[in-house]
């Protein structure tokens, strides 16, 4: 009998220890040499492409050692320092704003404190650009001044934005007042192009300093609204004419409006907004750089602003080795509709996260903040295949892939990050920052198909972690 006894307690203890060792189906590899009960030396969360893990906050040790080990380095030197970040967010469209606006008001305040605070379940964008006048993910179309009185500008108005946009932006300013917002024209009033248009057209030469004098009241407008604008450019696109609304303007043309009109308009006017050139896509380099070698343009201009539509994300580095002095800055890239979460998961964090912040730019947005179930709003013509980084249904919100793109960043980045060295590994793609309370911040994207077990070296010691094929994880310390 008491050998019995001695049996089954034995089994149960056993039993015991094996519920003790479960783990977390999302941990990584435990590492060798670290007793089991050693504090994490770093934190991390993790995305999947399948979805089954979302920005969550993974369960296991990583402490740091030097027990040796075949795998991979990513090395990271803070001694190293590049640009300073200025933040992440979206484009908040007309369209995002009246669909935001419509929910009902509990749904909405949880929203935008999700959105814009900094608590431990919120994601903190830090950085948000604007249309000046409509864009083609507004409700309809519309500029300040669409009945033209000679040149006067009597009739100019932000009325439109009173309704909407600027409600909002006070409520996510009460948020976090520290947001950036940048203001882009997709179109200036058709009376002042050659074409009569909405669509494409050029600006009249004769109306050059009238349109800078429009941009003018626009930002002093927003000011008396308690809404400072950081930063404007001075196009949308400019080698597009095809959207609703949309404008062409060559490089020279750009330069010459910055250099004689814009730039002097502010300089008057005692405005400290930034003027950044171009807007357009990574193929065209040779655009900022023209509107940067211009004498006049020059001194107005801060920098030059891409999008990835086309070329390679290195043309940033073309452009901040051709000027040094002057900001780069990523300002939009959509997510389709008929796009597939894994595929945009690892190309968005690869090219407008760790490809834009490696080349020098201060900013990465992603496009639309938020449509609708149908891909609204939008104006006729406008685009109808955007997908939001969420989509609003009644008070109902999905979080789609540019909202976990956006997370990984703006959840723990906060503006006056400075980007430090990092190396890149077969297919891991990193890039890493030094926060201003002097944590460190590894963003990683694995862009192959198996997972990859590797050392993350810091000051002469490493972790040991594995990351699966198309996987991203934001690692703290």
């Amino acid at each position: 009998m008491k050998n019995l006894v001695l049996i089954f307690f034995s089994f149960f203890l056993s039993c015991f220890s094996c519920k003790k060792e479960t783990k977390s189906p999302i941990a990584t590899a435990p590492i060798s040499g670290i007793p089991a009960e050693t504090k994490s030396d770093i934190d991390f969360w993790l995305t999947k492409g399948d979805q089954s893990v979302l920005l969550q906050k993974v369960n296991a040790i990583l402490a740091f050692g030097n027990q040796t080990n075949s795998n991979v380095f990513i090395e990271i030197d803070s001694t190293k320092t590049y640009q300073t970040i200025d933040g992440f967010g979206y484009t908040l469209t007309g369209g995002s704003a009246e669909l935001i606006n419509k929910m009902e008001t509990p749904a909405k305040a949880k929203l935008l404190q999700e959105l814009f605070a900094s608590g431990a379940n919120d994601i903190s964008i830090s950085y948000l650009r604007i249309s000046i006048g409509a864009s083609d993910l507004s409700s309809s179309v519309y500029s300040y001044d669409d009945i033209p009185a000679g040149n006067t500008l009597n009739n100019f108005s932000i009325a439109k934005e009173k309704k909407d946009m600027i409600p909002l932006l006070k409520e996510i300013l009460a948020i976090n007042p520290k947001i950036k917002i940048m203001g882009t024209p997709w179109s200036p009033p058709v009376w002042m192009k050659d074409n009569g248009s909405t669509i494409g057209g050029n600006l009249k030469p004769e109306y050059y300093e009238v349109y800078a004098q429009y941009l003018v009241k626009y930002l002093q407008a927003m000011t008396a609204e308690g809404i400072d604008i950081e930063a404007i450019t001075a196009q949308n696109e400019p080698l597009n004419p095809k959207n609703n609304p949309s404008m062409y303007m060559s490089a020279i043309q750009q330069a010459e409006f910055i250099g004689k009109n814009l730039g002097p308009a502010f300089q008057k006017a005692g405005i400290k907004t930034k003027i950044i050139a171009y807007d357009h896509n990574c193929d065209e380099p040779n655009y900022p750089i023209t509107v940067l070698s211009d004498s006049k343009a020059n001194p107005f201009v801060d920098g030059s602003a891409f999008h990835l539509y086309g070329g390679n994300i290195s043309s940033m580095t073309t452009v901040h080795n051709a000027f040094s002095t002057k900001n780069v800055y990523f300002t939009e890239q959509w997510t389709s509709a008929k796009g597939e979460f894994a595929g945009d998961l690892k190309w968005h964090l690869r090219n407008v996260i760790i490809g834009s912040m490696r080349n020098w730019s201060r900013i990465a947005l992603e496009w639309n903040l938020a449509n609708d179930a149908l891909y609204q709003l939008h104006t006729p013509g406008g685009c109808n295949e955007c997908k939001g980084a969420i989509t609003i249904n009644g008070s109902i919100i999905s979080r789609n892939v540019s909202y976990y793109v956006i997370a990984h960043v703006s959840k723990f980045l906060p503006a006056g990050s400075i980007r430090i060295e990092s190396n890149n590994a077969g297919n891991l793609q990193t890039v890493a920052f030094k926060r201003p309370d002097g944590k460190k911040i590894l963003i990683a994207e694995n862009d192959g198909g198996e997972a990859i077990t590797f050392n993350i070296k810091f000051n002469g010691k490493w972790s040991t972690t594995t990351l699966g094929g198309g996987e991203v994880a934001t690692y703290v310390w």
